[in-house]
């Protein structure tokens, strides 16, 4: 099992979601986080002048998937949320050692 993070626009959430959901990938954690990478943040004009924002919203994505649809997830995700444009967000892949579904104490796969 792999869990796949991946930290997207908020714009893309919903329709992600359903590109998710559609493809059987249902069981997902969205979390509303705030970051910076290589553009540093982004500098707006208000009346009064310029101020630089440090930190931007951003959506942090989590699903624990089998091995074997790894894959597909990060396609889904890549196709959804890339824009072209810096800031498109980061896919991270890490290893699962168990899952454990808490109301029937299955195990493993079938936990997910």
């Amino acid at each position: 099992m792999k869990k796949v993070e991946a930290i997207i626009r908020p714009e893309k959430l919903e329709e992600l979601r359903e590109a998710l959901d559609a493809k059987g990938f249902s069981g997902m954690t969205a979390t509303e986080v705030k970051g910076r990478g290589a553009q540093k943040g982004i500098t707006l004009e208000w009346r009064v002048g310029e101020y630089n924002v440090d930190f931007l919203p951003k959506i942090k994505l989590e699903l624990v998937v089998e091995e074997k649809n790894v894959a597909s997830v990060i396609e889904t995700i890549q196709s959804i949320c890339s824009t072209g444009n810096i800031g498109d967000g980061k896919i991270f892949i890490s290893p699962i050692e168990d899952v454990i579904r808490i109301r029937t104490k299955e195990q493993g796969k079938t936990a997910i």
